[in-house]
């Protein structure tokens, strides 16, 4: 059973809309805000200010780019948890909106899930059971895909993510905001030499914490003031090997424990070519299949929350959704199995969409 979805994503500070029809991506809209480069870091009261500003022109670029019009949609989607509250409601509400002018139903995504299941956007034959790494800004979480709508929750981060961290390095490098391409692009030109610590790099558990290798960073800078360009760039090679050394090795030994056909990488810091190349590399020698999404797909974007409306509505059709009771959540670990609040822990349960 094919639909035809609009898909709206607000979570953060990028406004995003995508139209998807029979899980094919016909358009893929994402605006960035760029005002939150002079803070360093997002400021949640501009970012909602700035979707409500421009909201309805993304939608409409979607629609345009798509060839499609309002009237034509059987459904519309929106993320709603978690993220910041007011960017949620904006698109939450904006999206009910649109439902409720046009009587059609409005689908909740969870803007996990979407990043979770974005693997089908670059490959729709996705091998299962797959093992997927999200890892963002706001998130570093390992999953175990079993079922095309059935995952566990395998670890999660104890502090900051791996991007909060590549961003809070950064600023102690003098890097703009945001920090990951920053750091990624001055580690070419220098080599990883420098002694920092992984955390929980040989703990068994699938947990991360990054928030050691930020205070290493810091005392280092203290002891050694960085003199020249050259001193910078090895300083962020060594930071760059280290998060990417920690992601690889837990995600490799995840796939190899749980016999995962396929190691889907997903998330803003997907995008980073030394976390790919060691994946790629330490996968390949374990004949383990790497599926990486392109960049539209891994960006905070609309596309991966109207694949997950449309695998929703194919489970459960379009009456299950035009009740519109749902409300924005802000809390990351707490997914939903048909429609019951649960929180996951490590292996103890399993999540369906």
């Amino acid at each position: 059973m094919g639909f035809r979805i609009l898909a709206i994503e607000t979570s953060c500070d990028e406004t995003a809309a995508a139209v998807v029809v029979n899980r094919r991506v016909l358009s893929n809209v994402i605006a960035s805000q760029e005002i939150h480069h002079r803070w360093g870091g997002i400021v949640p009261e501009f970012a909602s200010r700035a979707h409500i500003e421009r909201i309805w022109s993304i939608v409409a670029r979607a629609c345009e780019q798509a060839e499609m019009s309002i009237a034509e949609f059987d459904a519309v989607a929106c993320t709603v948890q978690p993220g910041l509250v007011g960017s949620l409601l904006v698109g939450s509400n904006f999206a009910k909106g649109i439902a409720v002018a046009r009587s059609i139903p409005c689908v909740p995504v969870h803007h996990l899930e979407g990043h979770l299941l974005s693997g089908y956007l670059a490959e729709p034959s996705l091998q299962l059971p797959a093992v997927v790494l999200v890892v963002s800004g706001g998130h570093t979480l390992l999953f175990l895909l079993e079922t095309p709508t059935n995952y566990r929750l395998l670890g999660s981060t104890r502090d900051d993510a791996a991007g909060e961290t590549f961003d809070k390095i950064a600023t102690l490098l003098g890097l703009p905001y945001p920090g990951g391409p920053a750091i990624e692009e001055l580690a070419r030109h220098g080599a990883p030499t420098i002694p920092l610590p992984r955390p929980l790099l040989h703990n068994r558990s699938y947990e991360f914490s990054f928030s050691g290798l930020k205070t290493a960073v810091r005392r280092y800078l203290s002891e050694h003031p960085l003199q020249s360009h050259a001193e910078r760039a090895t300083l962020a090679a060594s930071v760059q090997e280290a998060i990417v050394d920690v992601l690889v090795t837990k995600t490799i030994r995840a796939a190899e424990e749980f016999h995962a056909a396929t190691i889907v990488v997903a998330g803003g810091v997907a995008a980073n070519r030394r976390l790919q190349e060691q994946m790629r590399a330490h996968a390949h020698v374990r004949n383990i299949a790497v599926v990486i999404p392109d960049r539209q797909y891994v960006l905070d974007n609309a596309a991966m929350i109207g694949l997950v409306a449309h695998m929703k509505l194919e489970l459960r059709g379009l009456e299950a959704y035009y009740a519109m009771d749902f409300t924005v959540d802000p809390t990351p670990l707490r997914f939903y199995r048909h429609g019951a609040a649960k929180h996951a822990r490590y292996g103890t349960e399993t999540f369906s969409l």
